[in-house]
């Protein structure tokens, strides 16, 4: 798995530099990669099922918001996270 990882640092660096080449879309999507490199695999992986459409209730995901702004020190994935909780229920996409 070390084989495919990357550092926080390198994706800050590249995400600087799309930003500078008028991607900023790319480097807000870097950007949040890497704040995700402080969570660990595992739970990672349990949050991406969580915001699968049907997998949560709205107060799961918001915990998640929440989890990843606290423990984490993510609050542009949190910001995203918070953005899903309005669209699923905006479609009624939670569990019930």
């Amino acid at each position: 798995m070390s084989d495919f990882s990357i550092s926080s640092e390198t994706l800050r660096k590249q995400a600087q530099t799309a930003h500078d080449a008028g991607f900023t879309q790319l480097g807000e999507n870097l950007r949040r990669a890497a704040e995700l490199t402080r969570v660990p695999n595992e739970r990672l992986l349990k949050m991406y099922e969580l915001l699968r459409p049907g997998r949560s209730t709205q107060a799961e995901l918001e915990a998640v918001a929440q989890e990843l702004l606290d423990v984490y020190d993510a609050p542009i994935t949190s910001a995203y996270v918070r953005e899903a909780v309005a669209v699923y229920a905006a479609r009624k996409l939670f569990r019930m």
